[in-house]
């Protein structure tokens, strides 16, 4: 249908409300993309947590209670720890059951685990706590012997089957120095037995080579050297955090360590 304009005056109201419109079509659609983004960054509402040698899931119990509580769904992957591949398989299957994106959290040998398992297509960022963050072709033995050990530190020798433990007379002040020793001797009698498999595997792909990582440096660490861990996380690009605490900050400073995974889901950089 045509229009005919009777004179210039209504030519020129007619361009002024085009423009008008154009202008608040524009300043609508930058609102709908800042919304839809604000959105997408609030969508991140799945967090997997994975734990290292020598212990097993129940350490996570103070960092799932703070995160659950914030409206985070949270799942505890139980590593078999029986060699590196059984338990990337062990995360990737928690990791498949996720309906949405996902971030995945290492502590200790765990980090070495979601150096690979995190190449999932689920996982949006990475969080190392006082963790290993190999790259491809190194293994954990590798940073382990990276500088000299802490006289605290109790990690023992294979035994005869292959499996690696934690010396008990050394496993408080070397694992768990800030916690009580009621506390130590529990995580003592419950770790989990760790196949030398697990520290020899070398990663295939490191998936922070492609995904935002936070790193959380435990100060006062005696089973991993604080130096490594920083040295670790400075070549993946990490965002650092120290936190004072021993090997298991996320038991002995819970909030801070969840502030850290909120700030990843968040997608704070």
């Amino acid at each position: 249908m045509k229009i005919k304009l009777r004179n210039k005056m209504q030519t020129k109201s007619l361009k002024t409300c085009l423009n008008r419109y154009l202008v608040a079509v524009v300043i609508l659609s930058g609102s709908l993309f800042a919304f839809n983004t604000a959105a997408q960054a609030q969508q991140v509402k799945n967090i997997v947590l994975v734990h290292g040698a020598f212990a097993d899931g129940s350490g996570f119990q103070a960092v799932y209670k703070i995160l659950t509580k914030k409206g985070y769904n949270v799942t505890v992957v139980q590593n078999p720890l029986t060699s590196l591949k059984d338990d990337v398989d062990a995360a990737n299957r928690i990791l498949d059951k996720q309906d949405g994106p996902t971030v995945l959290v290492g502590h200790s040998y765990g980090g070495t685990v979601i150096t690979e398992a995190g190449n999932n297509s689920k996982v949006v960022a990475l969080v190392y706590i006082a963790a290993f963050a190999p790259d491809k072709g190194e293994n954990t033995i590798k940073w382990v012997q990276s500088a000299p050990p802490a006289p605290e530190n109790g990690i023992l020798p294979p035994d005869d089957k292959g499996f690696v433990y934690y010396d008990k007379a050394k496993f408080h002040g070397g694992f768990a120095a800030d916690l009580s020793q009621s506390e130590a001797d529990f995580m003592f009698a419950s770790q989990g037995p760790t196949s030398v498999q697990c520290f020899v595997t070398p990663i295939t792909e490191a998936a922070w080579k492609t995904k935002p990582s936070y790193g959380i440096v435990a100060t006062e660490d005696k089973s991993i050297v604080p130096d490594v861990e920083r040295t670790m996380y400075k070549r993946a690009g990490a965002k650092i955090t120290e936190i004072k605490g021993s090997h298991v900050i996320f038991i002995s400073q819970p909030e801070a360590v969840a502030k850290v995974i909120i700030d990843a889901a968040n997608g704070v950089k």
